[in-house]
């Protein structure tokens, strides 16, 4: 494979092309969080409503009062931003900032307003959670809550009846960082189910391309070098030419066929019926080929992905080689199917100079890999190319696996999931 195909297949792994444009990303302003953004405003309000009427039930002066407004819009200001989805995210520098600035506003006026500025406590203890990791979080959330005592007390209640006060800012403080996380949450699913229908796009568009290479790779060579010797055999042997083209029509009426069923989503192709027809084309290309098959039942997604190594191989062979003998050995052994390629007709210094070569191997190398098998191909001392394709005799998603039976097995299965996701 030369340097193109090798560039051209990392692009294909990528799931994209030279030349392509990348899909938008995903965006924020998703419809689905428009409602659950709007439940959070709706909650910062309530409470700030609540507040509002306790400062101007307080009957303080209208100077404490409007200062005590216009203290509460300044943290309900900064209760919007902390609860903006993503804002996490920030630098922690600026993160300590304005959560520093939250609780100067949230316990100076609680000298003046005491009880009444409860619900504000609830916004810093939110606050809290939503911004700083969890080991600190959770610490600093229950410090804040335990503090809204202190001002119940001062205020000649006793513990007993400065409990709700204390229980009014936990609960608040939930409730803000649980509708925000929510509705980061959803956003997110969303944004993850749109990129992954995306992938799904990507990946059958190359499914079909690699099929289509496979497919058509192997037949328009198969088509040319039977071509080849009509031409050659008319003038001396016409009858034989007549077989041959024959043959042709065969090969081109199983390459529409073929076709088809790659566009449909299903091919089924025989490991033997491939070897077979290898061996017909290879013998009537004046090749010497040597053939061991030794094969049981294979899966399906298994025999697919080595008939169609085969495919490749050979067709490599014909259009990239002068070869005048090749060994094809099928074996199981173990519970390993193993598949060779070789012959003595490769030049190691070869490039092949078309702009549009295909990508033959990292096709191949995709498909092993899928079905838990390897591939290796290489240049042997004595001037032989050779192909090795090994993999199970059954897919790995098709062996038995064992249920979980307890939670414990069932966190450790989706952790290891997860894991192998990353």
């Amino acid at each position: 494979m030369d340097s193109h195909d090798r560039s051209g297949s990392a692009d294909e792994s990528r799931g994209g092309r030279p030349g392509a444009v990348a899909p938008p990303g995903p965006s924020n302003d998703l419809p689905v969080s428009r409602p659950l953004r709007a439940l959070v405003l709706t909650a910062l309000l309530g409470y700030a409503l609540l507040t509002t009427i306790g400062i101007l039930s307080s009957g303080m002066s209208p100077t404490a009062e409007a200062t005590g407004l216009f203290l509460l819009l300044l943290i309900l200001a900064l209760q919007v931003v902390h609860s903006t989805p993503g804002h996490h995210q920030a630098p922690l520098p600026r993160r300590c900032l304005t959560l520093t600035l939250q609780a100067l506003l949230t316990y100076l006026p609680v000298l003046v307003f005491q009880a009444y500025w409860e619900n504000m406590a609830g916004y810093l203890a939110g606050s809290f959670l939503l911004l700083l990791p969890p080991r600190a979080a959770w610490p600093l959330y229950a410090v804040v809550g335990l503090s809204m005592l202190v001002p119940a007390l001062l205020d000649g209640r006793t513990l007993i009846d400065s409990v709700p006060f204390s229980h009014t800012t936990l609960l608040a403080g939930l409730v803000l960082y649980g509708l925000t996380r929510l509705t980061e949450l959803v956003t997110h699913l969303h944004t993850t189910r749109g990129e992954l229908a995306r992938q799904a796009v990507t990946g059958e568009r190359l499914r079909f391309a690699r099929d289509l290479h496979d497919l058509l790779g192997f037949s328009l060579s198969a088509i040319i070098l039977k071509s080849e010797l009509v031409h050659r055999l008319i003038p001396t042997h016409p009858q034989r030419a007549m077989k041959e083209v024959k043959e042709v029509l065969t090969i081109a009426g199983q390459s529409l066929a073929d076709v088809r069923k790659a566009a449909s989503g299903y091919r089924a192709m025989s490991l033997q019926q491939e070897i077979r027809t290898a061996q017909t084309m290879l013998d009537a290309g004046d090749i010497d080929v040597r053939v061991q098959v030794e094969l049981g039942t294979l899966s399906p997604h298994v025999e697919n992905a080595l008939a169609t190594t085969l495919r490749e191989a050979v067709t490599n062979l014909l259009r990239h080689s002068n070869a005048t003998y090749c060994r094809i050995e099928a074996v199981q052994h173990d519970g390993l199917v193993r598949l060779v390629i070789e012959n003595d007709g490769v030049d190691p210094g070869y490039e092949n100079p078309e702009p549009h070569s295909g990508n033959g191997l990292g096709n191949l190398h995709t498909r092993m890999t899928a079905i838990g098998g390897s591939l290796e191909s290489g240049h042997g001392k004595d001037g032989t190319f050779r192909l090795l394709a090994e993999a199970p005799m059954r897919k790995p998603s098709e062996t038995s696996v064992k249920l979980p039976e307890t939670s414990a097995e069932l966190r450790e299965m989706k952790f290891s999931r997860k894991g192998s996701a990353e």
